[in-house]
């Protein structure tokens, strides 16, 4: 019988979004794959995929008692009954209700992926620091479970993982679920005017608002530069700006904001170049799938960030939070056809060699298989 897997994601979209590469590497590597998730409107899509869907009816923007208490008794039922012989927990708030969900169920291994610190301990979110206290002091807990494995995406969230007191030997780098080089392939430059684009939800953290106000100073310049945003604002996330906001702000500035686009390809066979603002992340997939179409970046030298984004080989780089120094970066790289294009090429050799699906399937199938057979 083939070992089972099961997934512990918050929402259906994000399965699709940020692991379906990982999950398609297990069941071709023999693993039969559910996913356990609350379910919008891609249940049929992860079916397809031959996945067996598991509804749960947490909310993701919420970690209050009661509702972790009920989301830990639900996901103990679906443990006994189903009897995976791994769990893979995919971000804080299933790392911490999967795993503490799990705990005296020493058959099942887990594997935990920290897919960055989150608003909880960076962002808007309104927590107390007895909150964050408390969420370290589980994590450095759970995180230590016997047949359990932590998987981070950078350097930064490795050395904060060690910091609780986990042994260092059961933390792994592995940069996230992987990009999909086949079908993103490198594009050529569109025709003039030069357009710079961001994609991602339209977060504070992801450095928003420092990225319009770069783009009006560089209007106040007289640079010739369009800016496109890709994504949706989101309403459980409490750094997200209202849609009204990036309205007003498009019809201010002239951005040009589109909202959520279904193949990204279409957002870098408009654009010249990337650029991501963000105070902090796991491992940008915008910026991966931007260096997959051959694009160059301007991003911030942020944790997550300069993974992809490296000072001088793929990308202009600068501080969280300088919208000034952005606005410089972003026109320095618009002035330049050449950089662009050295740049766009270096990005696209680097996701080919250590970002691909391939690569990193192989690197998580092996980590199951060591589990399972141990």
């Amino acid at each position: 019988m083939a070992p089972r897997i099961l997934y512990v994601v918050t929402e259906d979209w994000y399965f699709l979004s940020h692991r379906l590469p990982m999950a398609r590497a297990a069941k071709v590597a023999g693993y039969q794959v559910h996913v356990a998730t609350r379910f919008k409107d891609s249940k049929t899509a992860i079916e397809a995929e031959g996945f067996v869907p598991h509804e749960l009816s947490w909310s993701r923007g919420s970690l209050s008692p009661l509702g972790s208490l009920k989301a830990v008794f639900e996901l103990r039922r679906l443990l006994r009954e189903l009897k995976p012989d791994i769990l893979h927990n995919v971000s804080l708030k299933p790392v911490l209700l999967g795993s503490t969900a799990s705990l005296g169920l020493s058959a099942i291994a887990v594997v935990n992926s920290l897919t960055g610190l989150g608003t909880l301990f960076i962002g808007e979110a309104q927590v107390s620091g007895l909150a964050r206290k408390g969420v370290r002091y589980a994590l450095s807990r759970l995180l230590r479970r016997a047949r359990s494995r932590t998987v981070v995406q950078n350097p930064e969230d490795r050395a904060f993982v060690i910091d609780l007191g986990v042994a260092p030997a059961t933390v792994l780098l592995i940069p996230g679920s992987g990009v999909d080089t086949k079908t993103l392939v490198a594009l050529p430059e569109p025709p003039p005017p030069v357009t710079a684009a961001y994609v991602g939800r339209m977060l504070a953290d992801k450095g928003v608002l420092t990225l319009i106000d770069a783009f009006s100073r560089l209007g106040k310049r007289g640079v010739q530069l369009q800016l496109l945003l890709a994504g949706d604002c989101d309403k459980e996330n409490p750094g997200s700006l209202a849609p009204e906001q990036l309205r007003e702000f498009a019809s201010l500035y002239g951005i040009h904001w589109l909202g959520h686009v279904a193949d990204i390809r279409e957002v870098w066979a408009r654009a010249h170049f990337a650029v991501l603002a963000s105070r902090r992340e796991g491992l940008p997939k915008s910026l991966l799938e931007a260096a997959a179409c051959g694009r160059a970046m301007v991003a911030t030298d942020a944790p997550g960030c300069r993974e992809i984004a490296i000072e001088g080989k793929t990308a202009l780089t600068v501080p969280v939070d300088d919208a000034a120094a952005l606005a410089d970066a972003m026109a320095k790289l618009a002035g330049d056809a050449a950089m662009r294009q050295r740049f766009g090429a270096n990005a696209r050799a680097l996701v080919e060699s250590k970002f691909s699906a391939e690569a990193i399937g192989r690197e998580i199938v092996a980590l199951y298989n060591s589990l399972i057979a141990r």
